[in-house]
């Protein structure tokens, strides 16, 4: 049985060599996968499986999406307005919200919103502790690295304690065990073999491409580009006042978003396609730990519901393998 086992892994490069990078997020009571311009949404209503197939909302050009450290931020706005409008389709079949689809100003609003609350957790926050830190003798000024380093430290310290905080919350539980079927599903994908409810729960819970990896190599990322560029910015130019001085590096730290955002984007699908070695290891380590806080192991039905979304984002002529229960087409 060993040697049998030991042969299939020595397969599995040429079995999955073919086979198209597949992504996901979960929603409420269901999973959403993309593959390429299409996607499959599967949520559990009422006990029964219901499923879609829906085309990939995207506004960008290949000539864009292709071009590392210009596509970042693009791709990442495209992914936020697809995942949205996933997650509101998942909460209209729950119920929850209704029957209309997010679209025009709605969606722009909602986006704005998430965008100015991102803002205020993990930029003006961190900026506002940290400057207080400085107020109490254990921290240097705006224009030093020590202020940068506090602030890094207040921005990982925000999401652990975010991500631990809304982990509490019975229905964010349930999202956070869809997500781990969702990860566990493309894994057994990733495997080259026949994709059913038996490997999918054989697979852990942590994948490299995750978004939650995304979030810490943003973080991560911002911490050495603040801690270089903002003294810089500050030793060209320093306002008199102490209030426009803050301002101004905060205004300054926006705009450092987005290239922050660009280069971790690139770092994560670097990482996503390493071969497994110490260094692939050591890189995804951070990533793969926070994402224990993400995830929640899921049961066989929640997988069965991940499934059924790979089935769907993969479409009915794909040729591969996928066993799934029965559930009903929207």
């Amino acid at each position: 049985m060993k040697s049998r086992s030991s042969f299939v892994y020595a397969l599995l490069p040429l079995l999955t060599a073919d086979r198209p990078l597949v992504g996901g997020q979960a929603v409420m009571e269901g999973v959403m996968m993309r593959n390429g311009p299409s996607y499959g949404l599967a949520v559990r209503q009422n006990g029964t499986i219901c499923a879609e197939r829906r085309g990939w909302y995207s506004f960008l050009p290949k000539s864009i999406s292709s071009k590392p450290f210009i596509r970042g931020v693009p791709v990442l706005i495209e992914t936020l307005v697809n995942g949205i409008k996933s997650l509101n389709r998942s909460a209209e079949l729950q119920g929850k919200v209704d029957d209309e689809p997010l679209e025009g100003w709605h969606l722009t609003l909602t986006l704005l919103v998430s965008f100015a609350f991102a803002l205020g957790l993990f930029l003006l926050l961190p900026h506002a502790l940290s400057w207080g830190m400085q107020q109490l003798h254990l921290g240097g000024d705006v224009s030093g690295v020590s202020f940068q380093l506090w602030d890094g430290f207040f921005k990982m310290l925000i999401l652990i304690g975010y991500i631990w905080g809304i982990g509490r919350v019975p229905e964010i539980h349930r999202v956070f065990q869809y997500h781990g079927a969702e990860h566990k599903t493309i894994r057994a994908f990733e495997t080259g073999l026949p994709v059913d409810v038996d490997l999918a729960a054989r697979q852990i819970r942590m994948h490299p491409r995750c978004g939650t990896t995304f979030l810490l190599f943003v973080i991560c990322i911002s911490i050495l580009i603040h801690a270089v560029f903002v003294p810089l910015l500050l030793y060209c130019y320093t306002p008199e006042s102490a209030v426009l001085k803050h301002l101004m590096t905060i205004a300054f730290k926006i705009l450092l978003v987005f290239p922050t955002a660009s280069l971790a984007y690139e770092l994560i699908r670097f990482a996503g396609r390493m071969k497994d070695g110490w260094f692939a290891t050591l890189l995804r380590a951070p990533g793969m730990a926070l994402q224990l806080l993400t995830t929640e192991e899921p049961d066989r039905d929640q997988l069965a519901v991940a499934i059924v979304a790979l089935r769907e984002a993969l479409g009915p002529d794909s040729g591969y393998e996928i066993t799934t229960g029965d559930y009903r087409l929207l």
